[in-house]
């Protein structure tokens, strides 16, 4: 109406211009002033598409060594490659196909090189669960043995994709003749001078009657062997070894099955461990004046734990001694009345040898006061009290359970020279005085840390009295050999004080797993840096060499060097911290995959499985070509049409600018031409 109006206006009473003429420039006036007015009301404009989504056929491929080497009689290899190629190829042609290769790991097209050390087919499920989810799968073919050693049982990954699943059963269902360790039982650390036992899980299949030889080396020096029957021709049976550990460091153990006629595979006959052997057994050394039943008591109760030597010196013997030699020594009430052992206690200072005070009546109270200057008691005159243990509520150091708290509790009192306790510094108090019923805060049996030497202090004698109390009181829990070696353990622990370490994520890696080093870096107040770079050399069992530098990873480095050969490694790491110069070295080992030839027989009952309860089928790989015409039978497979709808502004269609600018050009041409004003 508007732009009516307007043309009116314009050309209904003009004369200048002929009239036909005059209903033509006024028709184009009225069309564009009504589209020019028409866009201030912001039209919408709906547009509608269609997009074609064919239907997507999964082809997978099982690329493991079980696949590769245990084929059944009468598989042409080289036939069924040809036969998955053309029907990929085919289905191309109508369907979106998509090829996949697995083992311990996914790539993409056909891979029959069959070098995978692992079969983890959930893993691979898995992941085209996350990419095809809500997609327009129309079937999976899966072509494996159904050997899974990783992942466990895809069935429940499978069935996420909503797409009928078409096994094609590789491998063979027929057992063949053939031994192997299926597991190998054993700790990774064990003690010097130790026996220790590996459990090694042999299996045999179609061999009955037969026999094999158990072997085990250490370091390739042969140190058991053992002839191994069977019986049935599905045999299992877990055989133990009994070994001692006579040297100390890291150790390789290869424990091995002699191969028997007709053999189907003896890759599995071998299985690689490493065990580290360490010395952990400590001296201890009781200082004394004088004998004791305290004494007697102590070394009963350290004694409990092997990894401790525990020897009983006195007045002179203690002048012959290394303090170097041992990792504790407790000082039972010396510096004494009768011998002040200040030789002994300088060469013990100089040492740095973690020490343990007990203070009684004998103790020479003055010189233990000069000694150190950690504790100081304040004692006058020779009179003895006697003070109860209660334990320290905020008790930090170790645990103790509530049964071994009502226990302590319950201690007899010790004899303590009287006056007052001063401690300087930081202390862990493990029990309290306690004078009758009266609680205090001044410590009984105590923890210190000086200059980094651990330092605890029993104030008072008669502990022996203690194991009397438990004796007749609590007969199941050993509550006193139990503190008294939580005391002694916490003493001997070393804390790590080295400025640079380097030490990979495990001693012992898998063939196909990536080695990881890690390493940090502290300067002199102990503060964690990664500032300078880190060179790693990494050295075979063969003297290759390969060279590394750590990435920085937050305040510390790590270094991912990749897949390795397997075999043993030694590790020299260094780096420069300012003008020092830190080096470190270590060793770790690569064990050798064998998980694809511990079991050598076909599981096609799980493909059978997988595939009826998908409403798929299982086939031969002589069948491939038959299952493009099930696939185009079974209706499944359809394309989907998914329609797209969006609004757009009127305004913004470059068209509609381009038509109002030709009807204005159109209407300013024709009235200069004609002359019109």
């Amino acid at each position: 109406m508007a732009g009516l109006a307007l043309a009116w206006l314009l050309y209904g009473r003009s004369s200048a211009l002929p009239k036909p003429l005059r209903f033509a420039l006024a028709l184009l006036r009225t069309v564009t002033v009504a589209m020019i007015l028409w866009l201030l009301f912001s039209p919408l404009i709906r547009q509608v598409s269609y997009i074609l989504e064919k239907p997507i056929v999964i082809i997978a491929q099982d690329n493991s060594q079980s696949v590769g080497h245990i084929m059944p009689a009468g598989f042409d290899s080289v036939k069924y490659n040809k036969e998955l190629r053309q029907l990929s190829e085919e289905l191309s042609e109508k369907y979106d196909v998509r090829v996949y290769s697995f083992s311990d790991q996914l790539s993409q097209g056909l891979d029959f090189s069959y070098k995978g050390k692992l079969t983890n087919a959930a893993a691979f499920l898995r992941r085209l669960t996350d990419e095809f989810m809500n997609r327009n799968v129309g079937a999976v073919i899966l072509a494996t043995d159904g050997i899974f050693n990783r992942g466990g049982n895809p069935s429940t990954d499978i069935e996420m994709l909503k797409a009928p699943v078409y096994t094609i059963a590789l491998g063979d269902t027929v057992p063949k003749k053939d031994v192997l360790i299926a597991n190998v039982n054993a700790n990774d650390l064990v003690y010097l001078d130790n026996d220790f036992r590996i459990e090694v899980q042999v299996q045999a299949y179609q061999y009955d009657g037969g026999q094999t030889k158990l072997t085990v080396l250490e370091d390739g020096k042969k140190i058991y062997e053992e002839q191994v029957k069977i019986k049935g021709n599905a045999f299992s049976a877990t055989i133990p070894v009994q070994l001692k550990a006579t040297k100390l460091g890291q150790h390789r153990y290869t424990i091995s099955l002699s191969a028997i006629p007709g053999e189907i595979a003896v890759k599995n006959n071998v299985e690689q461990i490493l065990i580290e052997v360490i010395d952990d057994r400590q001296k201890i050394l009781i200082a004394s004046a004088a004998p004791h039943p305290d004494i007697a008591a102590l070394k009963q109760a350290i004694v409990l734990n092997k990894h401790y030597n525990v020897s009983v010196l006195m007045n002179e013997e203690l002048l012959k001694i290394n303090p170097k030699d041992y990792g504790l020594i407790v000082l039972y009430q010396l510096p004494g009345l009768q011998l002040d052992a200040r030789g002994l206690l300088e060469s013990i200072e100089q040492a740095n040898i973690p020490l343990w005070y007990i203070i009684g009546a004998q103790s020479n109270i003055s010189e233990f006061n000069r000694q150190q200057d950690q504790v100081n008691l304040s004692a006058g005159n020779n009179s003895l009290q006697y003070i109860y243990g209660d334990i320290n509520k905020n008790l930090s150091a170790f645990d103790l359970d509530s049964a071994s708290r009502k226990v302590i509790a319950n201690f007899d009192p010790l004899q303590v020279p009287f006056g007052q306790l001063r401690v300087s510094g930081n202390s862990q108090a493990i029990l309290n005085q306690r004078i009758g019923k009266v609680r205090t805060n001044n410590p009984q049996l105590f923890f210190m840390n000086a200059n980094g030497r651990k330092t605890g202090y029993l104030i008072g004698e008669g502990i022996w009295k203690w194991k009397l109390t438990e004796t007749a009181e609590n007969t199941q829990a050993p509550v006193f050999n139990g503190l008294i070696g939580k005391v002694v353990q916490y003493l001997t622990v070393k804390d790590d004080k080295r400025k640079f370490k380097v030490y990979p994520a495990k001693n012992t890696f898998d063939e196909n797993e990536r080695i990881v080093v890690n390493a940090s870096l502290y300067n002199d107040s102990y503060q964690p840096v990664n500032t300078p770079d880190v060179n790693l050399q990494l050295k075979d069992e063969h003297g290759k060499a390969y060279n590394f530098t750590f990435s920085r990873f937050e305040s510390a480095y790590q270094l991912d060097a990749g897949v390795l050969p397997p075999g043993s490694y030694r590790y020299t790491a260094g780096t420069t911290l300012g003008n020092q110069k830190y080096t470190t070295s270590g060793s770790f080992f690569v064990n050798a995959q064998q998980a694809e030839f511990q079991q050598t027989v076909a599981d096609h009952q799980l493909l059978y499985r997988m595939s009826a309860r998908t409403n798929g089928k299982m086939y031969a790989p002589d069948q491939l070509l038959k299952l493009k015409d099930e696939l185009e039978k079974s209706g499944q497979l359809k394309t989907l049409s998914y329609e797209d709808r969006k609004y757009e502004e009127m305004i913004g269609l470059k068209w509609l600018f381009v038509l109002i600018l030709l009807l204005l050009s159109t209407e300013w041409f024709i009235r200069k031409r004609n002359a019109a004003q």
